[in-house]
């Protein structure tokens, strides 16, 4: 057991390590490119954080599980969403980019329905694979090239903030790249000997191995997002934890699904209860971003917090299922009948006041 602890502890320690590694070679080397840290954390960062996501995908397809894949990418996007901004926003108000709310949050939505109706028939085939793949390359290469476009402002811009950055020890690209990569593979290990700790843990205390699936393991995978959005929000490189999220969840889509798909023989076949409510979730998790970005164009403390009850009511909602426990009926009338009425309520409101707000 006290073995168990101390990787646990040591896992969460190269965790941190490794995300302030990454975010610091990161925010580098977008100005070194001439394209903004938003731009790298949709692209460089979140490709390498859901590196865990695409091992544990592509691993249990090959493997003979897909349900485990699917399962993967959707608890992920949702983990990505609701508890790392949550716990983002909670550390300090993210503001959110105007390309964020104008570009990156429609296409996210416009990924999860297109996943949603790819899901519909009970398999995403290996055609339909190889079309998500290929959205991930084009998405990839659209948005450097815009963010090429701008990058003498860009340049202008981190000049005026970081005058002397000709002059640090990681100002030559390889440098840089050098950071991402070590950074990157620090999170990849201290994810695995936090999530392996946590399982053998939970295991010595009698907690089944369904439950463990439910939580830790779907929480693990997504520790070098969480990681590296927490840390990337309490250095100030807001643009980096909110990027990670989107691009992390775009990735999962697209790259993660893609690959997943391809190297199944029949197509990835996607589970009744996916189809019917985790799903849903995702696309749901994915709507609310839009309406709670633009009222102030941050996501607030109370916000965040409101993200993170979700996140806990949905994985309360998984383990009572999981158990088909008593109390799940009246749970999940609670949620339908009063909790989500009234945070739609709260949003409209909010959303309304915002534009009254730019009327005046």
């Amino acid at each position: 057991m006290l073995t168990h602890v101390l990787m646990f502890l040591l896992g969460l320690v190269v965790l941190t390590i490794g995300a302030d590694v990454m975010v610091r070679g990161a925010s580098r080397l977008a100005l070194t490119l001439g394209i903004s840290p938003l731009v790298v954390g949709l692209t460089v960062v979140a490709f390498g954080t859901s590196a865990p996501e695409m091992a544990v995908s592509a691993g249990a397809t090959l493997n003979g599980a897909p349900d485990l894949a699917i399962g993967n990418v959707l608890g992920s996007n949702i983990a990505n969403i609701l508890l790392i901004l949550g716990l983002s926003a909670l550390i300090t108000p993210l503001m959110v980019a105007e390309q964020v709310i104008r570009q990156e949050i429609p296409i996210l939505i416009g990924a999860s329905v297109l996943l949603l109706v790819l899901a519909l028939d009970g398999v995403i085939g290996r055609g339909e694979a190889a079309a998500l793949l290929f959205l991930a390359v084009a998405y990839t290469v659209f948005l450097v090239r815009q963010s090429r476009r701008a990058s003498l402002a860009v340049q202008a811009e981190f000049a005026e903030e970081m005058p002397d950055t000709r002059s640090k020890w990681d100002a030559h690209w390889s440098v840089q790249i050098l950071l991402v990569v070590v950074g990157l593979g620090m999170l990849v290990l201290g994810a695995d000997w936090l999530v392996g700790a946590a399982v053998a843990v939970a295991r010595a205390f009698g907690v089944s191995d369904l439950v463990i699936g439910l939580t830790v393991v779907a929480i693990g995978t997504s520790m070098p997002e969480i990681a590296t959005s927490l840390v990337a929000a309490y250095k100030g490189e807001r643009d980096i934890a909110v990027g990670n999220v989107v691009g992390s969840n775009l990735f999962n889509i697209f790259a993660v699904l893609g690959v997943a798909g391809l190297v199944s023989g029949d197509g990835l076949p996607v589970p009744e209860v996916a189809r019917h409510f985790d799903l849903w979730v995702m696309l749901a998790a994915a709507f609310a971003c839009l309406p709670i970005a633009i009222t102030g164009r941050e996501i607030a403390r109370w916000e965040g917090g409101l993200f993170l009850a979700y996140y806990a009511a949905y994985t309360l909602y998984l383990v009572l299922a999981a158990q088909h426990h008593a109390g799940l009926a009246a749970f999940s009338g609670a949620m339908l009948g009063y909790v989500l009425p009234l945070t739609v309520v709260t949003l409209v409101v909010s959303l309304v006041r915002h534009g009254n707000r730019d009327a005046a």
